[in-house]
């Protein structure tokens, strides 16, 4: 067991209570994306009980930080939501160096992986368009058709947790599901929780196979894609400022999350 996926699942679990912000980025930025997307893709061969191996800790380390976190997470968005948001934008755009090197940008792109980043950046950022869009209504019991809704939910939104720059809590948000599923996390709904992780979970295999298949066949222009709803996603993130006050606590957690993603990428990417 690689049980130092403990805290690398811990970390993706917490992104993912933040519409807006994409695990699929925070593991590019641990180094594990192409490694999680094998994993994935690998439950079904003859080598299953390595990748078992691998992400039973990384989902333990994920539902550890979801449970345990729910309610500060909701805490801290109700109370510093822009400091706290800040943070999460430091960590983007931390990102992105490492992206660019990893993508070799400067010896392979040409101009239509620049475009590739436009139209995916421009695709990602119009998204906060749809932000209030989502009602907030909260569901605590399951009947036939909201069970559907939530099952469906959950399988769109595990499909953008793999997209790095796309917030499956953000789809979430955008389908009317989000204050369900922190609620059922928050109160322990288990019959609740079983839906949209069943719905998680299904998604996951889905498009972790697409994602390999671009992956190994087209790299460059699959980087380009990332690097384009990584840069869309600043935009989604980004809470604004609503008085002076807060502009020196948002500076210091936006430089916080920056050094904190250029360090762990730097540790966890030294081969890059």
């Amino acid at each position: 067991m690689e049980w130092k996926n403990l805290y690398r699942g811990a970390m993706m679990g917490i992104t993912e209570l933040i519409p807006g912000v994409s695990s699929g980025t925070i593991a590019i930025l641990l180094g594990i994306y192409d490694q999680l997307i094998s994993a994935i893709n690998g439950l079904f061969s003859k080598e299953w009980k390595k990748h078992v191996a691998f992400l039973l800790p990384l989902g333990i380390g994920m539902l550890i930080a979801l449970f345990s976190l729910s309610r500060l997470m909701k805490w801290l968005l109700e109370n510093h939501f822009e400091p706290t948001q800040f943070f999460f934008l430091g960590l983007i755009v931390g990102i992105l160096p490492l992206l660019f090197r990893r993508a070799k940008v400067k010896t392979t792109f040409n101009i239509g992986h620049f475009l590739l980043i436009a139209m995916s950046a421009i695709g990602v950022a119009s998204m906060r368009f749809f932000a209030d869009s989502g009602e907030k209504v909260i569901i605590e019991t399951l009947t036939m058709n909201n069970g559907f809704v939530l099952f469906a939910s959950g399988w769109l939104a595990s499909m953008a947790m793999l997209l790095p720059g796309i917030s499956g809590s953000f789809v979430l948000l955008i389908l009317g599901s989000y204050y369900t599923a922190i609620g059922a996390l928050s109160d322990f709904n288990i019959p609740i929780i079983a839906v949209i992780g069943s719905g998680v979970i299904i998604g996951f295999i889905v498009c972790s196979r697409l994602i390999k298949f671009l992956l190994n066949n087209f790299p460059y222009m699959t980087y380009a894609i990332i690097i384009g709803l990584v840069l869309g996603s600043t935009v989604v993130v980004y809470p604004g400022i609503s008085s002076s006050i807060v502009i020196f606590p948002c500076v210091i957690t936006f430089i916080a999350g920056a050094v904190t993603a250029v360090l762990l990428g730097a540790k966890d990417n030294a081969d890059i």
